[in-house]
């Protein structure tokens, strides 16, 4: 039997609007049976920016390196928005993946976006429409999360999210925190790219199956000894038989 597929979940959140997205696909993702890791961008920040922005302790979760990055059959990305793009540390990792690109190492993987934005209109959208030209440039496949959630035609209340995927509106000074339905959303898009990853998985191995098969067909084949009939010596006519032969024969071409 074949091991379960494994999704990285790979954020940057100072203020936490991001992680709690990130634990809610977590708990999406796990709910499918496979198997999660959870990462961190590295900082690029300096201390004293940080401490300029009242930035709280960083989490006791491990960094992502770009080595690791090859070894998810899957990744989720939860990006807070900075002016309708990625936050600076996250492009700044983006950028350090040349290698990989190089390679192609991360081509034909499944990837998605999660987000936080100040405003419902702060970048809701764009912030994933400026980071798929990376994931197109490595090759990876965006698994957006379409309308999957009836929360998204919610008009009564600020939801976040879009069809690229779950988000939250944090407001300018981070005091709104994320809502059950914005929760909610983002297990559903966790649950949808599990799916998919899945069927991925089971894709590839059927035709892993149908290729070792059609190998063992052949080496079969290959391996097996035929037998030939033994051959007749042939016969010399002698020169009655020709006399015999050639009085039978006509002498009209056109017939």
């Amino acid at each position: 039997m074949s091991s379960k597929p494994t999704i990285f979940i790979i954020f940057y959140s100072i203020y936490g609007h991001v992680y709690t997205l990130a634990k809610e696909i977590q708990s999406g993702l796990e709910s499918k049976g496979v198997n999660v890791k959870l990462y961190q961008i590295p900082e690029t920040l300096s201390e004293e920016i940080l401490q300029k922005i009242h930035a709280p302790p960083r989490r006791d979760i491990p960094d992502i390196t770009v080595d690791e990055l090859e070894k998810a059959d899957g990744i989720i990305w939860g990006l807070p928005t900075r002016f309708g793009l990625a936050d600076s540390s996250t492009k700044a990792f983006f950028d350090s993946t040349g290698g990989l690109w190089a390679s192609g190492a991360l081509a034909g993987k499944p990837t998605s976006v999660f987000f936080s934005t100040a405003g419902q209109h702060g970048g809701q959208e764009s912030t994933v429409f400026n980071t798929i030209t990376y994931f197109a440039h490595h090759g990876m496949i965006y698994v957006p999360l379409g309308f999957a959630n009836p929360h998204m035609f919610d008009n009564s209340e600020v939801v976040g999210s879009s069809a690229w995927g779950a988000g939250t509106v944090a407001h300018g000074d981070g005091s709104r925190q994320v809502s059950d339905k914005e929760k909610a959303i983002a297990k559903t898009q966790a649950e949808n790219f599990a799916n998919f990853v899945l069927t991925m998985q089971k894709g590839k191995n059927l035709l892993q199956q149908q290729q070792q098969q059609q190998e063992e067909k052949i080496n079969n084949n290959n391996n097996s000894t035929t037998t030939t009939a033994p051959v007749t010596p042939s016969k010399t006519p002698t020169k009655q038989e020709k006399e015999d032969k050639h009085k039978g024969v006509s002498k009209c071409f056109c017939m």
